[in-house]
């Protein structure tokens, strides 16, 4: 096909000054083993979550499509027994009744964390990528098949009524109906279902699953997951006259049609080439830009350029060819049709075919013909459409140059998902569902099998620690405090635990925190990593300690409105990447462990450092000092260090090395005010994933340690040995957020 540009102006001059973006689809897995079969990767996914999802799409399906009171509600092949390892048999006692199912979107968030955590323990994002395309593989075969199971059971329900008493009688003749309605919507309804579950796993995606990864491995590429969100997922090849409408624009069918995918996209490639972008001589290098649906905007504004600028003027000029160009080869009054033909669906389509009612706007033949069908039925009133068409007929000049730099963007949008649902497609060839347990057994002793279970469904674990976190949480000048008390006639054990103890108790089961003891003006708990679990030691643990210290500052604000004395609180924070061990008095357990001599120290805090640095006006709350007359003579070098620690949090070497494998870290360098004017500090910020959709932000300090005089706290020098906080101060988040927009605005730019 060939276009000609009768334009006096110099198009590729205008268009040299606009930048556009190539991008061209790919989905691939790398790093995993071939399955049984040598050419795809076998995968098994949860049998209660796919028990699951199988009963959700029957019950969408039944409900999209009208027929809820003759689909009987049975559950859809659930096993007689779980598997053994799933039953908790109580000795002397009855097996308690299994938990009921969770929901699709929970068991499909559960389902799909538990993934990103797997590729996380083996260092493969890949492994995710292949649970996401199990899972759309799975819902897309069983949205056919939950079709099939329904109308089954509807022609059963209508055979109890083929009687020779209820052949002919009204319920039968109803029934007989609404199963015909149902087997010819089959398109209508399973799109409906198949959008709801597309909006399910964008909002999982959203909601949880984002913030999970970016946890976990930082600000990855997203370009292989936005293919895993793509709206025309679970359509046969991508074409869906009811989705277009209201999500692209809705193109032409028939091979007469002007407005035809493959033509619309023969004339856009040519307005790229008369652009100056690519040749005529192949389609390669004009397909990527037609992938970016940002490169509309950047070549006719969205219909509406600037023109006070230079840039607006060019972008003008060029929306004036391409609407020309659309003119010349009829497509506009089909286009403006198109986006007309959509506010009309609800009330016309069905009865009324979508393309018929398009094609109605600007045909009168067709329009005939749809009008003639209204007068026959009399259901439907004209009105609404002969608006559209008078409409439709109306627009001119800058009106249909909106619309053709609305079409822009509209076409490349469908393109991108088009070839990104074709990448999608090739990926999930790659996709083996094991679905017998001989298949299971096969995969799984040759080692090829990638099981992707539930949180309930994985075996109980052994119980054997792998390692541990301390955290100490020392409460200062605790004896002057409870002579203050006293002597006021106050209860001292009352105020402890309603203002320390009793809120700190009520942290312990949402992060899994033991108490190793309590002693009058500490406590000093514990979190533990088990073999084969990955629980988030370190960065629980930081969450916890700073969730402590924002608990004691609310109830000290309190006591100074009641005129009581406050807390002052030190946290450290010691992780020892192997188990504790115990000692036995009678029947209780004494934990051994270096973690907790070191925690100890860690949350000490110098009574010169104190007084000195005690007013509260630094944005950081932990110190490590060097003083000149302390030389090392052996041992451990931080047992002779002068610290300083008030409402801070502070966490050892190993404890901040752990952090870094558990959570994603993003590194700041911001110039401060620290205890000598302003330093460049180093800051590290991530999230930490709690479960479900509960991320917490964390900030980490990386602070040097200098040599002081004791006597003033002068600077010496730097030592260049190193110490951590994890800051506690919302300014210090504030410059973060700051630092995190600049840096994008810098990267954007």
């Amino acid at each position: 096909m060939a276009f000609s540009f009768l334009r006096t102006e110099n198009l590729v001059e205008h268009a040299g000054q606009l930048r556009l973006i190539s991008y061209a689809p790919r989905l691939e897995v790398e790093g995993l083993v071939a399955g049984v079969d040598n050419l795809r990767h076998d995968v098994f996914l949860s049998p209660l979550f796919t028990e699951v999802a199988r009963n959700h799409l029957a019950r969408l399906i039944a409900i999209k499509g009208d027929v809820q009171d003759m689909v009987t509600p049975e559950p859809v092949s659930r096993p007689e027994e779980p598997p053994p390892w799933l039953i908790v048999r109580p000795q002397g006692g009855k097996t308690p009744p299994p938990p009921p199912p969770p929901e699709f979107k929970t068991a499909l968030a559960d389902l799909l964390v538990a993934s990103l955590n797997r590729a996380k323990n083996e260092h493969n994002l890949s492994v995710d990528l292949l649970a996401r395309l199990a899972v759309i593989k799975f819902l897309r075969a069983e949205l056919q098949a939950q079709f099939a199971v329904a109308l089954e059971r509807c022609r059963t329900k209508l055979k109890s009524f083929e009687g020779p008493r209820q052949a002919g009688s009204s319920k039968a003749v109803e029934l007989r109906e609404r199963v015909a309605t149902f087997q010819l919507a089959k398109k209508a309804v399973l799109r409906k279902v198949a959008q709801e579950m597309f909006q399910t796993l964008r909002d999982v995606e959203k909601e949880i699953l984002a913030r999970t990864r970016r946890a976990l491995f930082g600000d990855i590429d997203p370009t292989a997951y936005a293919l895993l969100i793509n709206r025309l997922m679970f359509t046969d090849d991508g074409r869906d006259d009811y989705i277009n409408a209201e999500h692209y624009v809705m193109l032409g069918n028939f091979e007469k049609d002007v407005d035809r995918f493959q033509t619309l996209l023969e004339i856009t490639r040519a307005f790229l080439v008369s652009l100056g972008f690519g040749d005529r001589s192949g389609e390669e290098p004009i397909d990527p830009l037609l992938n970016v649906p940002e490169n509309a905007h950047e070549l006719v504004a969205g219909g509406s350029p600037d023109e006070s600028t230079q840039k607006g003027k060019s972008q003008k000029i060029l929306l004036n060819a391409w609407l020309d160009l659309l003119e010349r080869e009829g497509v506009m009054d089909p286009v403006i049709a198109a986006y007309e033909a959509v506010a009309l669906l609800p009330e016309y389509s069905p009865p009324i075919n979508a393309q018929q009612l398009k094609n109605a706007l600007v045909n009168k033949a067709e329009r005939q013909r749809v009008e003639q069908y209204l007068e026959e039925h009399g259901r439907l009133s004209r009105a609404n459409l002969d608006a559209a068409v008078r409409r439709v007929g109306s627009y001119r000049g800058a009106e249909r140059a909106k619309f053709a730099g609305r079409f822009l963007r509209d076409f490349i949008r469908y393109h991108r998902d088009l070839r990104s649902l074709e990448a999608l497609n090739s990926a999930l060839d790659h996709v083996n569902l094991i679905t017998n347990d001989k298949l299971r057994e096969l995969s799984s002793i040759n080692n090829t099998l990638y099981e992707f279970l539930l949180s309930s469904e994985l075996k109980p674990s052994e119980g054997k620690v792998v390692c541990h976190c301390i955290l100490k949480a020392d409460v200062r000048d605790s004896t002057t405090l409870t002579r203050t008390l006293l002597d006021r006639g106050l209860n001292p054990a009352s105020y402890f635990s309603l203002n320390f103890y009793d809120p700190i108790n009520k942290l312990l089961p949402k992060y899994a925190a033991t108490k190793v003891f309590i002693e009058g003006d500490a406590v000093i708990l514990a979190l533990f990593e088990r073999e084969g679990e990955r629980a988030f030691p370190v960065a629980r643990t930081c969450v916890l300690a700073r969730e402590m210290i924002e608990i004691v500052r609310a109830y000290n604000e309190k006591s100074k409105a009641s005129g009581l004395p406050t807390l002052e609180l030190g946290i450290g924070i010691s992780f020892q990447d192997s188990a504790p061990m115990y000692l036995l008095d009678g029947s209780s357990r004494i934990m051994i462990s270096k973690a907790l001599n070191e925690s100890d120290r860690l949350s000490s805090c110098n009574k010169g450092a104190r007084r000195v640095l005690g007013d509260g006006t630094s944005l950081f709350n932990v110190y490590s000092f060097k003083t000149v007359e302390d030389e090392d003579t052996g041992g451990n070098p931080d047992e002779f260090l002068m610290r300083y620690n008030v409402g801070g949090i502070h966490i050892n070497q190993a404890a901040f090395d752990k952090l870094q494998q558990e959570i994603s870290l993003q590194r700041h360098e911001l110039e401060l005010p620290t205890l000598w004017n302003k330093e460049k500090v180093r800051l590290y910020t991530g999230l930490v994933p709690l479960g479900g959709d509960i991320f917490h932000r964390i900030v980490i300090r990386e602070g040097i340690i200098p040599r002081i005089e004791a006597s003033d706290f002068s600077f010496k020098e730097w030592t260049g040995r190193r110490y951590y906080e994890i800051c506690t101060n919302q300014t210090v988040f504030e410059y973060c957020d700051n630092a995190a927009l600049a840096n994008a605005g810098k990267s954007s730019s």
